[in-house]
């Protein structure tokens, strides 16, 4: 399918993972993408395998965002399609155990970089030639609404981002513009980092157990169905959607079993 034709995108924290299928998602339905992260040489993976524009940058230096968004546009004369995908668990910990500067470094990513991604993307949208357009999606997770207590400043940074997108979509559709902004909420991924952990555990088919029996669906969900996604919330199909959390957790939070 080629829905994204024409359609310029940003994809923060592209060079693995989530972000990595997604950068070869919308490639394939025919985006010119431009990702961001820090690790060249997963960068220079990506982009031999998709033909992706990769600019290193960090989402939480709101000084080089202006320079950021001006590359884009003077490469491509217009943004359609954000995803703020960057997000990290490092220094992460329990409530009472999580020092001040782990907390910091996770809300730095995972809030704050997300809201300088989402003001950039719609700052640059609304000068679109055609006038405001485009999409705008933040990765957030089943996390928002199960918090886990050996993850506080994760559970929380993830919580924080629906009411941003929410707060951001009122505000667009306030100035009549037409830039939508939603969440993916993604339940347990099978992501190579994930694998890297069941392969380094002491038991990896209980790890591997343990993971998939999150969800009702007793599996963990696929890259390439996160950035299928993320795909449809950015293609015209998706066009009245806005401020809106799509949870794909195979039901691990829909409810509980019964006794």
């Amino acid at each position: 399918m080629q829905r994204l034709e024409g359609k310029v995108a940003l994809v923060t924290g592209g060079t693995s993972g989530i972000g990595a299928g997604t950068v070869e998602r919308l490639c394939a339905e025919g985006a010119r993408v431009v990702f961001t992260g820090s690790n060249q040489a997963a960068a220079d993976a990506v982009c031999a395998a998709t033909g992706a524009q990769f600019i290193k940058h960090d989402v939480t230096d709101a000084s080089a965002w202006d320079g950021l968004i001006d590359t884009i546009l003077e490469r491509h004369g217009r943004l359609d399609i954000a995803f703020a995908n960057a997000g990290t668990e490092s220094g992460d910990a329990s409530i009472e155990d999580i020092t001040i500067d782990g907390w910091n470094n996770v809300m730095n990513v995972n809030l704050t970089g997300v809201m300088l991604t989402v003001q950039h993307a719609m700052r640059a949208m609304a000068r679109n030639s055609d006038g405001p357009d485009g999409s705008i999606i933040v990765n957030s997770s089943m996390n928002a609404h199960r918090a886990m207590g050996n993850f506080c400043a994760y559970s929380v940074s993830k919580a924080a981002v629906i009411a941003l997108i929410k707060s951001a979509a009122v505000h667009a559709g306030n100035r009549k513009y037409k830039i939508r902004v939603n969440a993916v909420l993604p339940g347990v991924v099978e992501t190579a980092l994930i694998v890297n952990l069941i392969d380094k555990s002491a038991d990896p088919a209980a790890a591997r157990a343990a993971y998939q029996s999150l969800s009702p669906l007793g599996r963990m969900a696929q890259v390439d169905e996160v950035a299928g996604m993320v795909a449809w919330l950015a293609s015209d199909e998706a066009r009245f959607c806005s401020g809106s959390e799509f949870t794909m957790d195979g039901a691990s939070t829909a409810g509980m079993n019964g006794v």
